[in-house]
């Protein structure tokens, strides 16, 4: 492992793929992993016409990679294995969301969750003392983010193939080993954009069902009671008091549903957060 970038750089181009623009991608026009978008965004710092990224030379190809993707990511600083992980995870969905992967591995209260790979980061990452378990930590964060994307229905297979293939490169280059050979897995260099993160699902349902029913808090017999109490003295007129054990019954039905809703609505935000490391309420 003389090179890391290199052979990190060769294994993530066999996941990039060449050509690539798929209607769902929302990395758009791709060419070796470089999207358009990025591609006119490094010919214009160079002052450089900007061009169809399928034209792209291979010195430029290897200069992006290094100045956008390995260098914000520290690639040389990390320990061997780990670098390549996070490279990796840092071209597929962006550096700040990989750095964040690694910080949450580290599962270390000192390192903030920031995406900006410090002097703190680094040094709890080098005092660290089983890499091969980080890998791991670091693949399975990146599996979560995955799966709360809207896209994961489409490239979720690519992706899990290439975690997977990620992990255990990582693993065994950590280990001083070569590694498995790997293959272009068809879907698995489609972009896992922050930008398709699933929404929320909305509390108002909840809201209002808990709201129109009294509260679930209520019970039966107080919600009774003030019902009786609102109506005053029709609420003594038959067909009326023969109804209101029914309009009770379905208030309390009401009310109960909408709190489960709303626990259930709460469960799914708080993990959606977590899995996207609060950048979506």
């Amino acid at each position: 492992m003389t090179d890391l970038f290199h052979d990190a750089l060769a294994r993530v181009l066999v996941h990039e793929g060449g050509k690539v623009d798929h209607p769902d991608d929302p990395g758009g026009r791709t060419n070796k992993g470089i999207t358009q978008r990025v591609y006119n965004g490094w010919r214009s710092r160079n002052s450089l016409p900007v061009r169809d990224v399928y034209q792209i030379a291979d010195n430029e190809v290897e200069a992006i990679y290094r100045f956008q993707y390995w260098e914000p990511i520290k690639g040389d600083a990390l320990p061997v294995g780990v670098g390549y992980v996070v490279f990796d995870g840092a071209v597929n969905s962006g550096p700040k969301q990989s750095v964040k992967w690694l910080q949450r591995a580290l599962a270390d209260p000192e390192v903030a969750v920031d995406g900006m790979l410090g002097a703190v980061t680094l040094s709890k990452v080098k005092a660290n003392t089983d890499n091969d378990k980080l890998i791991a930590a670091i693949c399975a964060r990146r599996m979560v983010f995955l799966q709360a994307l809207k896209t994961w229905k489409t490239f979720g297979k690519g992706w899990t193939r290439r975690v997977s293939d990620v992990k255990k490169t990582g693993q065994a280059w950590a280990m001083g080993t070569v590694g498995p050979e790997i293959e272009y897995i068809p879907g698995a260099e489609r972009k896992g954009a922050i930008d398709d993160a699933k929404a929320a699902p909305p509390k108002a349902p909840g809201d209002l069902g808990m709201g129109g029913a009294g509260g679930v808090a209520m019970s039966g017999a107080a919600l009774n009671d003030q019902i009786h109490d609102s109506l005053g003295p029709i609420a003594s007129i038959s067909w009326i008091a023969n109804l209101l054990p029914w309009v009770i019954g379905i208030a309390v039905v009401v009310a109960v549903g909408a709190a489960l809703y709303r626990g259930w609505a709460k469960r799914r935000a708080d993990a959606l957060a977590d899995a996207l490391d609060g950048e979506v309420a």
